[in-house]
């Protein structure tokens, strides 16, 4: 019995697949990543279905809409808002319909409160990151919007345990200052790390279930994801350079959704093997120097990030692989 909120050996995806049938891809999710299954992210259908649009879309009594191709904040709801409801519900409808009697952790997935802030323009202008206390209002609204979908999904899974992954790339340039503003000849200013924290805390203290932290950029800001209280974070090993905050967070407790397989394909390479996935994934934790027997309980195996831009069968492949990975890590 693992003391994590997924089982031992559990493979998973972050969010975002390529095509734009959401029954086909969430087929494709059940059947291969039967352990820790997600809900489908399919950002080709357009707006709406973007990581940002997607998001926005929880967002409680704060209203966007598309602008010049940026979406920013809205005086009231438009077709704009309607659009990204529809593809939602349309989404958690499928997932309904074929993990009905899925009994077992199932993740969803939204955008961060400080990627949010570093990509919706206000509706007078420059970024929300620009006015501390429009990030406020933005972090509590979308605190209570994460929530309530949380207790949506519970509601159509009663039997499932729900799990969410705050998608958070943008936060290493929040913390680091590197945000651009619109006219790109100056950047926002950098907010701290506990600053930071207390942020993502606060969606980790509404939603009352596990939250794993994803960041898919160089520098993911370890103490922060830890001092906000989440159950894991997700990062691309191929990012990792310094081997010692890690071990520290992991030693602490943190789980690990360890990024483990690329993303898109190099041209005329076939998918890595599940067996040369997990021998990467267990060298890391041997350089590390924890004990083999506790890494099929703290560390998920994942792609590097979404796979949105790969071609079908390679998606295939990767999560097929991925899940392989984490089983043959399980009966080390």
């Amino acid at each position: 019995m693992s003391d994590f909120p997924w089982p031992v050996g559990a493979a998973t995806g972050l969010g975002s697949l390529p095509g734009t049938d959401i029954a086909e891809a969430q087929r494709l999710i059940m059947g291969e990543l039967p352990d820790l299954p997600h809900l489908a992210e399919l950002p080709a259908r357009g707006p709406g279905a973007d990581m940002i649009g997607r998001s926005a879309g929880f967002l409680v009594e704060l209203p966007v809409q598309l602008y010049v191709g940026r979406w920013q904040m809205a005086l009231r709801p438009g077709k704009d808002q309607r659009r990204i409801a529809d593809l939602l519900e349309r989404d958690l409808d499928q997932l309904t319909e074929q993990a009905d009697r899925y009994a077992g952790p199932i993740k969803v997935q939204a955008a961060g409160p400080w990627t949010l802030a570093s990509s919706l323009d206000l509706a007078i202008g420059g970024r929300m990151l620009r006015d501390a206390g429009a990030v406020r209002d933005l972090t509590n609204s979308l605190a209570e919007g994460l929530r309530r979908h949380v207790a949506d999904v519970q509601r159509r899974l009663p039997r499932a345990s729900v799990l969410l992954q705050l998608d958070e790339p943008s936060l290493p340039a929040v913390l680091d200052g590197h945000i651009p503003t619109e006219s790109g000849f100056s950047a926002y200013r950098a907010v701290d790390g506990p600053d930071a924290a207390t942020g993502l805390r606060t969606i980790v203290e509404a939603v009352g279930v596990p939250v794993i932290v994803h960041c898919c950029a160089p520098g993911v800001p370890l103490q922060v994801v830890r001092d906000a209280g989440a159950a894991a974070v997700a990062l691309d090993l191929g990012l990792v350079k310094d081997l010692d905050p890690l071990g520290e967070a992991l030693e602490a407790g943190l789980g690990l959704f360890a990024g483990a397989v690329a993303t898109v394909p190099a041209p005329g390479a076939r998918p890595p093997t599940s067996a040369k996935i997990a021998d990467r994934v267990s060298t890391l934790w041997s350089r590390l120097g924890f004990s083999a027997a506790r890494l099929p309980e703290q560390v998920v195996i994942t792609p590097e990030c979404g796979l949105a831009g790969a071609p079908q069968p390679y998606v295939r492949a990767v999560l097929n692989a991925c899940r392989d990975a984490g089983r043959r890590l399980a009966e080390v």
